[in-house]
């Protein structure tokens, strides 16, 4: 491996860490309990981070959770934006995330097909 090949990993390293840490105007939440993970909530993460990393959003932070009770709707994804109310997402795929990132995240408007709950 060469040197230039290593600053790109720990450049993408670093990037990545700075999505699940800090403070941010967005903050995703994956439930990653034992229903969510056997749901395929590792592959919405990865989208989540993936999706937000490529458009560069260094206001989104991305966090997990534990089990939330809601194990027929799994994986399940908060998005919480400054201001609004919390919207729950129910049974996302990582294709599903992708779009909650575009739609919601970057343009405001949360995707109504797959939310489960909406709190203030």
């Amino acid at each position: 491996m060469k040197l230039e090949d290593l600053r790109k990993i720990r450049e993408r390293a670093s990037k990545d860490l700075n999505l699940r840490k800090g403070d941010a105007r967005v903050h995703v939440v994956i439930g990653m309990g034992t229903s969510g993970i056997a749901a395929g909530a590792r592959d919405v993460m990865a989208a989540f981070l993936d999706e937000i990393g490529k458009r560069n959003l260094a206001d989104t932070l991305v966090t997990q959770t534990g089990e939330r009770g809601l194990a027929s709707s799994e994986p399940v994804v908060e998005v919480r934006i400054g201001g609004q109310p919390t919207v729950v997402y129910g049974e996302m795929t990582a294709d599903k995330a992708r779009r909650v990132v575009v739609d919601h995240v970057v343009n405001g408007n949360p995707v109504s097909e797959y939310v489960i709950e909406v709190r203030d």
